[in-house]
This record gives C-alpha cells, sequence and structure tokens, in this order.
C-alpha cells in the first residue's frame, strides 16, 4: 500500500461556507420562485453525476464550452420570481455566490499542509470564477480549475491530472470534497477519499491519515 503523501482538496462547500447558504441567500435576496428554480437544478444536477449523459447545461459551464454568461442565461430561461416575473440573466452566478464565505479553519489546514512540506493541490469544477487566487500560493503547489483544463469531476481524468501536477502517483494522495460522487470517482482511480462535513472532522481524518500531528485547525 502506497504512502499517503498529498492532498487534493475540492473548492466550494469545503474551503468555503456550504453551497446550499449562498444559494439560499440569493433565492431569498432576488425574490426567485424556489419551486422553479428546485425543479431545473434537480434534472441537471441529476445529469450532470449521471452515466451516459455527457451533455447538459452544468458539463458545459464546468468544462468551459460555455461561458458563464450563456449559462446564466439557460438558467435564467428557467426561473422565475415569486411574482411571476422573469429572472435577469446577466451577473446570476456572482449573484448566487454572493453570500459564500472562506472557511478560515480549512485555509489554516491548508497553509499548515503546504508550509510542512505536504504536496497539495486544489481541484474545482468552475461555477463563475471569483476565487481568491492572491490567497493560493500560500495553500497550493498547483491549481486544477475545471474549466481552465476541459475536464470536471468525476470525470476520472482530472483527479490523475491533479495528481500528476503534484509528481505523485494516485494512490499517494488525499482528496476532500463534499460530494459523494467526487469521492467515489476519485477512488476508482486509487485517491484515498474524505467526505468534508466541518473543518475539524476533515482536518483530523487527514492528519490520521498522513501521520501528521495537524489537529490544531480550528
Amino acid at each position: 500500500m502506497a504512502e499517503l503523501r498529498g492532498v487534493i482538496t475540492d473548492w466550494g462547500g469545503v474551503m468555503t461556507s456550504p453551497i446550499a447558504d449562498s444559494v439560499n441567500a440569493w433565492i431569498a435576496a432576488d425574490g426567485i420562485d424556489r419551486e422553479s428554480y428546485r425543479a431545473v437544478m434537480r434534472q441537471w444536477v441529476k445529469e450532470a453525476y449521471s452515466d451516459g449523459v455527457d451533455r447538459n447545461p452544468i458539463h458545459a459551464l464546468e468544462r468551459g464550452e460555455w461561458t458563464n454568461d450563456e449559462f446564466e442565461l439557460a438558467l435564467a430561461s428557467e426561473l422565475v420570481l415569486e411574482d411571476g416575473s422573469p429572472v435577469v440573466g446577466p451577473g446570476l452566478l456572482a449573484r448566487m455566490f454572493a453570500g459564500q464565505t472562506l472557511d478560515e479553519d480549512m485555509l489554516t489546514l491548508f497553509r499548515k499542509l503546504k508550509a510542512s512540506g505536504v504536496p497539495t493541490a486544489l481541484l474545482s469544477n468552475s461555477w463563475g470564477g471569483g476565487y481568491p487566487t492572491e490567497l493560493f500560493p500560500d495553500m497550493f503547489d498547483a491549481v486544477v480549475i475545471s474549466a481552465e483544463v476541459g475536464m470536471r469531476k468525476p470525470e476520472l481524468r482530472i483527479f490523475l491530472h491533479a495528481a500528476q501536477l503534484l509528481g505523485l502517483a494516485p494512490e499517494e494522495c488525499v482528496f476532500i470534497d463534499d460530494i459523494q460522487a467526487n469521492i467515489s470517482a476519485a477512488e476508482q482511480v486509487g485517491l484515498t477519499g474524505v467526505l468534508h462535513s466541518a473543518a475539524a472532522d476533515t482536518a483530523r481524518q487527514v492528519a490520521d491519515l498522513l501521520g501528521a500531528p495537524l489537529s490544531g485547525c480550528g
């Protein structure tokens, strides 16, 4: 069994507050009809993580095949406001994630990992950008944004690509994500998955896997 040496992490919902929190705040702030949002996203997300479906709006956005503007207009066309009026497309993604905050405990964990010599990488499915890239040098040795590489989780090749950028075999990498489908896909190619729910729990699991005293997170 290979020694675990590197750590790869998702961004939204792991290094930030839960995505559902920012989406709910946006729905309330913009007066979006919640049922119209649930109906379209239930279908799009199901297709995005289903075998045999290779093309839908989420695929197109995350692989960089659509621009943010194209996705915003497509999603807005499926939504209505509570009063029945149309939703404004331009700027929709920025409004959707306006309430998202950074998880300082997770940032601290990755700063500690990198400072201690553990190879680290970000592996994120992009929804409109907005990453605080000025923070990345202290946390990550490699950064993989799906729209920039034309691949997306849970495609197996993107996990291999992230590990390769770290100069590691997949079997030498821990992978953190808040979506089980992505964890399962990573494990198919040899990575060791950690399903994220809270910073303290994730830090303990990572420390145990690496055999390193990094539990001072939080």
